[in-house]
């Protein structure tokens, strides 16, 4: 079975492989617009449906609300 990353679309043999991945794939970089910290989209996640800034003093959640993608952000500053 092939395991795919949903970020970047890169494929693994095992899902080990994709998750030790999911840990450092740049495309996966959360951004907090609250507090300005970036983190690994995991740290953000305990189901995979809800998302809260992992930092401890911060309240922001909700990708595309408080929470964006690295890239969307780039885009949004440019």
């Amino acid at each position: 079975m092939v395991h795919t990353c949903r970020n970047c679309k890169r494929t693994f043999d095992t899902e080990l492989e994709l998750e030790l991945h999911q840990d450092t794939c740049s495309d996966a970089q959360l951004f907090c617009r609250k507090c300005g910290t970036r983190f690994a989209e995991r740290r953000a996640t305990r189901d995979g449906w809800h998302y809260a800034c992992p930092t401890d003093d911060c309240d922001g959640e909700g990708i595309g609300e408080d929470l964006l993608r690295v890239r969307d952000a780039l885009t949004v500053a440019r």
